[in-house]
């Protein structure tokens, strides 16, 4: 059973008041959460893509991921700046992660752009709602993360849209 790890918030002289903080800190660690498992996905489909667009796939899926994978270090980065504690572990992001599983029976590009678009929309989804919760709280800098990282998201979901059109 993983081991709980109680919300800690450090004494620092950021003029973001220690309940601001606590909200912004949660909003970022669930980000953190969904971010690493959409990475592990993405290079689930990385791995495991056949067919005859397995090339193209195999090395857009593994772009995407390094995307993502950047962006976790930003986001565990920004709890720590707050002065908290970031929840990162593959236990804590597989407990706290608001993703659907990915499929373990995709096996086609066709399988594989599907599960990865209703991922990345749900994400996206995810990212603009923490845009306007971290803006709401007067932290402008943590809205300005999530602002570069939907950007990201937005992009890659209409590349993995385009490949399902026509």
């Amino acid at each position: 059973m993983p081991t709980q790890v109680k919300p800690t918030l450090y004494a620092t002289r950021l003029d973001l008041t220690a309940e601001v903080r606590a909200q912004v800190i949660e909003i970022l660690n669930q980000a953190l959460a969904n971010t690493f498992d959409l990475y592990s996905q993405t290079k689930q489909a990385h791995w495991n893509v056949k067919g005859s667009d397995f090339f193209a796939l195999h090395e857009l899926f593994d772009e995407m991921a390094g995307e993502i994978l950047a962006y976790v270090d930003d986001l565990a980065e920004r709890v720590t700046a707050l002065a908290g504690v970031a929840l990162g572990t593959v236990r804590m992001v597989a407990q706290a992660s608001q993703l659907a599983e990915y499929p373990g029976d995709a096996v086609t590009g066709k399988d594989h752009l599907v599960a990865l678009a209703e991922r990345y929309a749900q994400y996206a989804k995810f990212i603009r709602q923490a845009i306007d919760q971290t803006d709401a709280l007067g932290d402008a800098d943590t809205a300005d993360l999530f602002t570069g990282i939907s950007r990201t998201a937005d992009k890659r979901l209409w590349f993995l849209e385009a490949h399902l059109h026509g």
